[in-house]
Order: structure tokens, then C-alpha cells, then sequence
């Protein structure tokens, strides 16, 4: 693992995507109407039934919701998911978001990526026009047969274990099955440190990865629907430490969201400074008393 030291600084911006960057559930934007439910909550109803009866994680019972309630109305497939999520709506300002924030953050010196860390699907989200600008998308998926139909869960995101991505994104040790993620590494080889991760979430399912960013010093953002002005969620978030900040789920310039990141991007690019020469220091110390042996 090589050393971060003068190398530009990279700030993770991490989204929920539900009622974070979308106002509804993805699910309850077309497919779960396509499947016979003319309420969305009578198919969350049920399918959070079937996880107390049977002791299943919720993530799980609604893709096998998802699955069964398809058979013999529609092929559930990736391409048939991909195209529901290019039908989700976002919210303002999203689909310019990225690019806005992207060239903010290098006319500040500061290198931006964006992840996804949803319970959702990860086939309905790559289906966005917005998916592009991720660079990983971590939520929920299926494995697909050779037919290209889908089987079975190959990945399933709660909220406990969102937190590993976290750690993931941290040390660059993106891809699921990489073991590294566990390894020690020194502060100066960390790609991103939590004091540079921002993590925007809106709801109870986020608590556990606001917790972490918050308590390593990055920056928990919680989000609600400006349609609404509903507070309450953040207001208690806030209450009980979870985040430390609240915005309304605009992304428009000039908005709540796009201030509050600009002032975090400017804040970054000044503290990564004084963390660099920090780091040079420390090494150059540790050089000088290693060549006393």
C-alpha cells in the first residue's frame, strides 16, 4: 500500500438513495404497481409480515416479494429492473448534482467520488440516468441464471451492514470479496480517512453509518423531502447525535445541499494541507531516529 502523502486529497460523498436522492421507495415508483398493488404499502405490508413469521431479514423477504409476485406477469430480469429505474423519480437538481460538485471540488484541489450504500436494488439504480457517476454502487442484488433471469439474492444490504462499506471505501478495498478490508494500514496510507467521507442519508436504516462517519470525524448529512418541510426524523437524529447536520433534499445551486458541501469541499482542501505536512514530519522524524539504530 503506498503512502497518500502529496497526493491530492479525495472527499467520498456516500448517498442513501430512497427518500435521499429519490422521494419514494425505487420499488413503489412503477414496479410493485406492475405486479398488482395498486397501494405500495399493502406490498410492504406484506412483505414485512413475511419476515416476522419467519424470522428473515426484510431486505431478503422483499426480494423474494419481488420475485414470486412476478411470476407470470412479467420476466424478472436485469434488463427489466434497469428499465423500471430509469422511470425513478429524483430530486431537484439532482441529475446536475454530480458534475456541479465534481468541478467545484477540482477547481478546490479536491478529489470527489461519489458511492451508493442502499438496502435498494442495485439493478434498479444502475438503470438511472445518475448511475455513471458513481464509482461503486453497494445495495442489494441478484444473482441471474444463464438466461439472465434472476434466482436468487447475491448480495443483500441492511442497515447494520452498510457500515462495512464505509470501511471499504476508506482503505480503497472496494470490491466485496477483497479481504484486505481487514488489514492494518498506516494513517498515511489511508485512501480516504473518515474525516474526508460524507455520508447523506435520511431515515433510521442510515443511523449506523451516520454513528461511524461521526464518530471518526467525517460529516453526517440527513436529508428531508422539501415538498413535505417534514423535520421530525432529523430533527431527532440530530437529538440524539446521529448527524450534524440537516439540509432539505434540494440539490439545486445554490441550495442547502450544494452550500453545505461547497463549505465542506473548502474546509477539506485547507485541513488536508496542514495533514500533509503533518505526515511529511512525522516521517521525516521517524527516518532521522531510524538511521541513529
Amino acid at each position: 500500500m503506498s503512502s497518500r502523502l502529496n497526493k491530492k486529497p479525495i472527499l467520498a460523498i456516500c448517498y442513501d438513495f430512497d427518500r435521499t436522492l429519490s422521494p419514494d421507495e425505487m420499488q413503489a415508483q412503477g414496479y410493485i404497481q406492475s405486479v398488482g398493488y395498486d397501494v405500495a404499502a399493502d406490498f410492504w405490508k406484506k412483505s414485512n409480515e413475511l419476515a416476522q413469521e419467519n424470522g428473515m431479514d426484510e431486505n431478503l423477504a422483499y426480494m423474494f416479494m419481488m420475485k414470486k409476485e412476478a411470476e407470470g406477469q412479467l420476466v424478472f430480469n436485469r434488463k427489466a429492473l434497469a428499465e423500471y429505474g430509469s422511470k425513478v423519480e429524483l430530486y431537484p437538481g439532482v441529475e446536475d448534482w454530480f458534475e456541479r460538485v465534481n468541478k467545484y471540488g477540482e477547481e478546490n484541489g479536491v478529489e470527489i467520488e461519489h458511492y451508493i450504500i442502499s438496502s435498494g436494488l442495485k439493478e434498479m439504480i444502475e438503470g438511472t440516468p445518475i448511475a455513471k457517476y458513481f464509482k461503486k454502487i453497494y445495495a442489494s442484488s441478484f444473482y441471474y441464471n444463464e438466461k439472465g433471469v434472476a434466482e436468487w439474492p447475491a448480495q443483500a444490504v441492511n442497515y447494520t451492514n452498510k457500515t462495512q462499506f464505509l470501511f471499504r471505501i476508506e482503505k480503497g478495498t472496494l470490491d466485496v470479496n477483497d479481504k484486505t478490508v481487514n488489514k492494518f494500514y498506516k494513517p498515511s496510507e489511508i485512501r480516504i480517512p473518515f474525516r474526508n467521507i460524507v455520508y447523506i442519508g435520511d431515515s433510521d436504516t442510515d443511523v449506523p453509518c451516520m454513528k461511524l462517519v461521526n464518530t471518526y470525524g467525517g460529516y453526517s448529512v440527513g436529508v428531508y423531502n422539501p415538498d413535505t418541510g417534514d423535520k421530525s426524523k432529523v430533527y431527532r437524529m440530530i437529538k440524539d447525535n446521529r448527524i450534524k447536520y440537516f439540509v432539505a433534499a434540494d440539490y439545486t445551486e445554490g441550495g442547502e445541499v450544494d452550500t453545505l458541501v461547497k463549505g465542506i469541499i473548502k474546509k477539506t482542501a485547507e485541513h488536508e494541507k496542514l495533514q500533509q505536512r503533518f505526515y511529511s514530519c512525522d516521517e521525516e522524524a521517524k527516518e532521522y531516529f531510524g538511521s541513529q539504530n
